[in-house]
């Protein structure tokens, strides 16, 4: 049965959102494209109709996480200003944010992954990482752009850095006192 233009659109706008989640959730390579049809509702076959490759929604599934994050980051921002900086960081450095990386930040859950993937999927991280930078940017203090901009590349470092140990560890209490020591660093020095 033939589905419309809009139906059409609409399955991979779905499917994007799903392999975004799945990516995220069990990696690039633990996750097949008949794994995020499935998620999606969908057949496999109708999967080259819509991508040339699993690496072309691998970098549409990295941008739609990167700009969704931005996206929320920059709501919270236009919400709470000078507090900005403190939601942002307790946000991402919670303990409910590390138990669910499907929903979670994207260079925590396939940042290492990404490194080793092909141009297209760095690109887009590099364009999402500077629009978190930018959010951060408006928040944090500084007297320059340029130091503020410094002080966001340290902060998101630190942040991501703090999720990706706590997931690795394996040791919830050990999780928690990395999560705490991050946050407490970060307010503390902004």
């Amino acid at each position: 049965m033939k589905v419309s233009r809009e139906e059409a659109a609409a399955n991979r706008e779905h499917v994007i959102d799903v392999a975004s989640r799945l990516f995220r959730e069990k990696g690039f390579e633990g996750v097949s494209v008949a794994d995020i049809m499935r998620g999606a509702g969908l057949t496999h076959g109708g999967f080259y109709g819509q991508f040339d490759s699993k690496d072309q929604l691998a970098a549409e599934a990295c941008e739609r996480a990167a700009d969704n994050a931005a996206a929320k980051w920059n709501a919270i921002v236009d919400e709470t200003g000078t507090e900005g900086f403190k939601r942002l960081v307790g946000g991402y450095l919670s303990p409910s944010r590390l138990s669910s990386p499907g929903s979670g930040c994207v260079f925590a859950a396939l940042g290492p992954e990404a490194a080793r993937r092909d141009k297209p999927v760095r690109q887009v991280l590099a364009k999402g990482l500077d629009a978190l930078l930018a959010a951060l940017a408006r928040v944090v203090p500084g007297r320059s752009e340029a130091e503020k901009r410094k002080r966001s590349i340290a902060a998101m470092a630190e942040m991501v850095g703090a999720v990706v140990l706590a997931r690795c560890v394996g040791d919830r209490e050990l999780a928690d006192e990395i999560l705490k020591t991050a946050t407490t660093d970060l307010m503390s020095r902004y």
